[in-house]
């Protein structure tokens, strides 16, 4: 494949230095609530049958666009004392959706935009007209979703909403997102005949999602059949308002571990769930394989790093998201490492195969690119600029190679706002300890 290229703006994105620690660390750090699990939980929200509290929720672009949506379809969304309260409200008037660059919102909200009375347009950053989106229109068509998209089955398109929607059974191919069936089941309570969705298709990528948003809603009272495989089915009626409190982002974790494995340090990211549905979970037994000591207790999950990292055969099908940073400590392992089953990674951010094996490359790594995943052989790396192509997982990449080499300076590291604000400076607090071997992000 060919590489994607680098993001444009109008000036060119500032190059920031990745900082390096002279030693093994040991630190601990605190991380903002999860995207996944914030955005989920405003839908359900303003979804509900009455006023309910989102606590601890992650604010950034992500988030901010969701609240923003759903504000815009009459929902109000006050924020008191660092929590959400959310109360349903009419929504009986049209608005305009800025998707950002934000998967969850350009997939989540079409749904939920078929009940309002009004015309709903949606659009968002250049690439996001890039992201597959055209399979879930075309099963909201068959539920009775009036949509004007000119048949690019891409944004922009406006969801005309008439204020219900009959719902029933639809086939989807979700096989290029999650997402899509996600999405489609998030609004299925509030349809008429509530909705029963099918995949066909190539293996659905990222289920861990899909068993996310069936426990939220089984949280908010939903009746949810989730017993046949590739079959979700969402019973008609209220959504009950319960207050939710969000996890840390398990996925952000990554480079932030990572750190403990580049240095033979130790890091620990406090208040770990003993059990989650995030996939970001997934790391415990990745870190593993490549030779780090790995514990959770009650103050959190601590990982150990070794003298050297091992390289790893993963099918990574189900943790997409973790590629780049999994990818990242597989270019300073001391042996090969083959990471597979995520074709479906192309239509992330940016495409995070090509990407990731031209900016890798660029840095001296050995990698091989694949349909469905990449090889990564050891080899000697050096400093150089490493685009992240308005990825925020990408920057993650960059800045876990840059715990290890000298002089990589990261390309617009500010896209990590999308799901984590002031990423850099709790990176730099933590790499060179200037919190007293504790940051609170």
């Amino acid at each position: 494949m060919s590489a994607p290229e680098p993001a444009e703006s109008a000036s060119t994105p500032a190059l920031w230095p990745a900082p390096r620690p002279d030693g093994p660390v040991d630190r601990s750090v605190s991380l903002p609530g999860s995207k996944s699990l914030t955005n989920r939980a405003l839908l359900l929200a303003a979804l509900s049958d009455g006023p309910s509290v989102v606590r601890r929720p992650l604010r950034s672009r992500d988030t901010m666009l969701m609240a923003r949506a759903l504000e815009g379809l009459g929902t109000s969304v006050v924020d008191e004392d660092g929590d959400w309260h959310v109360t349903p409200g009419p929504w009986e008037r049209g608005t305009e959706v800025d998707c950002g660059l934000a998967g969850t919102v350009m997939r989540f909200v079409p749904p939920v935009a078929g009940l309002a009375r009004g015309a709903v347009g949606f659009d968002g950053d250049p690439h996001m007209r890039l992201r597959p989106v055209g399979a879930m229109l075309a099963a909201l068509t068959a539920l009775g979703v009036r949509i004007d998209d000119e048949g690019r089955g891409a944004l922009p398109f406006v969801v005309r909403g008439q204020g219900s929607v009959p719902g029933g059974t639809v086939t989807i191919d979700a096989s290029a997102s999650s997402q899509f069936v996600s999405a489609l089941l998030l609004a299925g309570a509030r349809y008429d005949d509530g909705v029963d969705v099918r995949h066909v298709g190539k293996p659905v990528p990222s289920l861990p999602h899909i068993e996310m948003t069936v426990a939220a809603l089984r949280a908010h009272g939903v009746e949810v059949d989730d017993s046949d495989a590739d079959r979700w089915a969402v019973a008609p009626g209220p959504v009950r308002a319960v207050d939710a409190a969000i996890e840390p982002d398990l996925s952000n974790a990554a480079p932030f571990l990572a750190l403990a494995a580049t240095t033979g340090g130790r890091v620990t990211v406090r208040d770990w769930p003993a059990r989650t549905t995030q996939p970001g979970d997934e790391l415990r037994g990745i870190l593993s394989l490549m030779g780090c000591a790995v514990e959770r207790t009650d103050a959190g999950l601590t990982v150990t790093g070794p003298d050297r990292l091992a390289g790893v055969d993963l099918d990574l099908h189900d943790v997409g998201e973790l590629t780049p940073a999994v990818a990242a400590l597989c270019a300073l392992a001391d042996s090969p490492s083959h990471l597979r089953g995520i074709a479906h990674i192309r239509g992330h951010e940016t495409d995070r195969l090509a990407a990731l094996a031209t900016e890798l490359g660029a840095l001296g790594a050995d990698v091989e690119e694949h349909d469905d995943g990449l090889t990564i052989r050891p080899s000697a790396l050096h400093g150089g600029v490493f685009h992240t192509y308005a990825d925020h997982r990408m920057a993650h990449a960059a800045v876990i190679l840059g715990s290890a080499v000298d002089g990589v300076l990261v390309e617009d590291v500010a896209t990590t706002s999308k799901t984590f604000p002031d990423f850099a400076g709790a990176w730099s607090a933590l790499v060179t300890g200037d919190a007293g071997g504790e940051h609170r992000a």
